[in-house]
């Protein structure tokens, strides 16, 4: 029986996911979970008791593996430089990815306090993990030179997920020389 609820519950997870990145946050309704899942609307509700609690375990579920691909890309990268570089490469090249578009569009969205402060912790620790090579790289303030780093990594996802008028390559190599470049150019 914990693995038949287990199952469901990644069912509604994976449908989730499906809808955020299809439409949206306005999408994801509890009928449109039931309809992709095959459940009844009322069997929803035994698995998640509103909307924000299916995006506060959604964040919980894939904005580690996010982090994790991030993470991994940088400690492939031999010098500090290598890291930023990786670390905003690794963000932008998960754009197209189902859970990315989720993430964002869950970003995007009116949450209660509760979901916002899950997201918030979760950027807050892909945030911290660049901390250190820019440090390296003689930051003053590495903590917010991080945090302004993450901004240009996020204008540069929302650019590519808009479809904008640039190839994403050109987007990327935008986004990773002012990272490393700063506006100089």
């Amino acid at each position: 029986m914990a693995e038949h609820r287990s199952m469901q519950r990644a069912a509604l997870l994976d449908a989730a996911r499906s809808l955020l990145s299809e439409g949206g946050t306005e999408a994801l309704t509890f009928p449109a979970l039931a309809e992709r899942t095959g459940l009844a609307r009322s069997s929803v509700y035994e698995y998640f008791r509103s909307r924000a609690a299916v995006v506060e375990e959604l964040c919980e579920v894939d904005f580690p593996v996010w982090a994790a691909d991030v993470s991994a890309a940088m400690e492939r990268a031999s010098t500090a430089e290598g890291k930023v570089e990786a670390y905003v490469r690794q963000q932008l090249a998960l754009v197209g990815d189902r859970r990315h578009r989720a993430v964002v569009a869950i970003s995007a969205s009116e949450l209660d306090a509760g979901a916002r402060e899950k997201i918030r912790a979760a950027h807050g620790g892909l945030v911290a993990m660049i901390v250190e090579a820019l440090g390296e790289m003689g930051h003053a303030e590495p903590r917010l030179a991080a945090m302004l780093l993450q901004g240009v990594v996020d204008a540069a996802v929302r650019r590519i997920e808009l479809g904008a008028a640039e190839e994403p390559s050109v987007i990327i190599e935008a986004a990773v020389g002012m990272a490393l470049r700063g506006v100089r150019g």
